[in-house]
């Protein structure tokens, strides 16, 4: 055999195979138990300062205590 078939009997089998155990890993990541919560205090980020500015570096304490500076 020659290296291109080689390739391709491996391609075929083995990396579609580790390929789907990636998204199946991927999958039972995003959706574990216990990552909604993370999940929403992520999804609220755009909202934090809706009602008031941001702190601009002057400590005045922030609305988030999980904010990046």
């Amino acid at each position: 055999m020659d290296t291109y078939s080689i390739f391709r009997q491996i391609a075929d089998s083995w990396v579609l195979l580790a390929m789907f155990a990636f998204f199946v890993a991927t999958v039972i990541w995003a959706f574990r138990p216990g990552s909604s919560k993370m999940y929403a205090d992520v999804a609220d980020i755009p909202f934090r300062h809706e009602f008031q500015p941001a702190g601009d570096g002057d400590n005045t304490p922030a609305l988030h205590p999980k904010e990046a500076r």
